[in-house]
């Protein structure tokens, strides 16, 4: 499974693992990082891997040394006490979607495919998908998505198309919403290096899955878990998220449970965006436990 993680260099740097010390990679996707950390912790050192789509956990094949959890991180403490996982001396969040999802998952991630408006990270998880999202949620509450998790500027001619079009007919592919959005946003927009859905797309994804409450839930937890000395390392690929991490950090800090190790994110560099363009949002905080 080809995934190329993210500022794999940096993560190691700022994690710092060493023979023998356990970590746990909260979003182990398809083991990237995990893989990577687990050379410098060899030979007994172990890794618990916390995934919440059972279909990639079931895709990976990895050494018995990676303990590998289906759930959400939202549950780290709760997963951390039943894998009976300590001592802990680095936590990991690479809050990143991977190219799987995007590409062969078929969940509608992406505004390149005609698939379903589902969106979920996890098919087992209560019913909420896009498309319900798309077709049932009020104007104003479909205006504030696009608004603030997506920072779109056309969010209210956007949400008016989507509700002209579902008087008549449910929105149930990823190709009619991109319709929709090409229809109603001007059309110099269109022609710009981002993708016009991008913003969209990514505002649903983040609503459907609740990705900013369930970072906001974690990152407590891990203060618990750590050991003293332990580190802390967080890649966000979306301002919201970086700025959850930043006052995070940054309330820990004034409070003397963390000391923050990165002044300013971490970004990759023009040849890490050269070879992974996916990489060029992302940003990397760290810390360390007091």
């Amino acid at each position: 499974m080809n995934h190329t993680p993210v500022l794999l260099k940096e993560v190691l740097e700022y994690l710092n693992p060493k023979s023998g010390e356990n970590f746990i990679d909260c979003t182990v996707g398809f083991a990237g990082h995990a893989l990577a950390i687990l050379k410098q912790i060899a030979p007994s050192g172990k890794i618990l891997g916390i995934e919440l789509d059972e279909k990639v956990i079931k895709k990976l094949k990895l050494s018995e040394n990676i303990i590998l959890k289906q759930g959400n991180f939202a549950n780290l403490k709760k997963i951390v006490q039943e894998c009976h996982f300590q001592p802990v001396n680095g936590i990991l969040f690479d809050l990143g979607i991977s190219s799987w999802q995007i590409e062969q998952s078929g969940r509608g991630f992406s505004f390149l495919r005609d698939e379903p408006l589902d969106m979920r990270f996890d098919n087992n998880t209560p019913d909420l998908t896009a498309e319900k999202i798309i077709n049932q949620w009020p104007e104003k509450e479909l205006i504030e998505i696009f608004q603030e998790y997506g920072e779109e500027r056309y969010a209210r001619r956007i949400t008016q198309g989507i509700c002209g079009v579902r008087k008549n007919k449910s929105i149930k592919t990823t190709s009619q919403l991109v319709e929709i959005i090409r229809q109603t946003i001007p059309a110099k927009y269109r022609r710009q290096k981002i993708h016009f859905a991008t913003r969209a797309f990514q505002a649903l994804r983040i609503a459907v899955n609740d990705e900013l409450n369930n970072l906001k839930k974690t990152l407590p937890q891990t203060l618990e878990i750590l050991e003293p000395g332990g580190r802390l390392v967080i890649i966000s690929f979306h301002s919201l998220e970086d700025r959850i991490v930043k006052i995070f950090f940054r309330e820990q800090a004034k409070e003397r449970s963390l000391e923050i190790l990165t002044k300013k994110p971490i970004r990759p560099d023009q040849k890490e965006i050269n070879l992974n363009p996916r990489s060029r949002s992302a940003k990397l905080r760290a810390a360390i436990k007091l």
